[in-house]
């Protein structure tokens, strides 16, 4: 009974809410945001990185 009233409420109303498409499109352009940003900053963290001089430890072999 409150199963069909929800069903008939649903069906009358038009555009209560973002469609199940609409979500997967924003979670996709999230995703693809969130990917752009951890590949710029891994590559600020590996660039930095690399220009760390390490000396070599006394008393090591050359």
């Amino acid at each position: 009974m409150l199963l069909q009233a929800r069903l008939e409420r649903a069906r009358a109303s038009s555009e209560r809410g973002a469609s199940a498409m609409e979500f997967v499109i924003i979670t996709a352009v999230l995703v693809a945001l969130a990917a752009a940003v951890g590949v710029i900053i891994y590559n600020m963290v590996t660039d930095k990185a690399e220009n760390i001089e390490i000396p070599d430890t006394p008393g090591g072999n050359p």
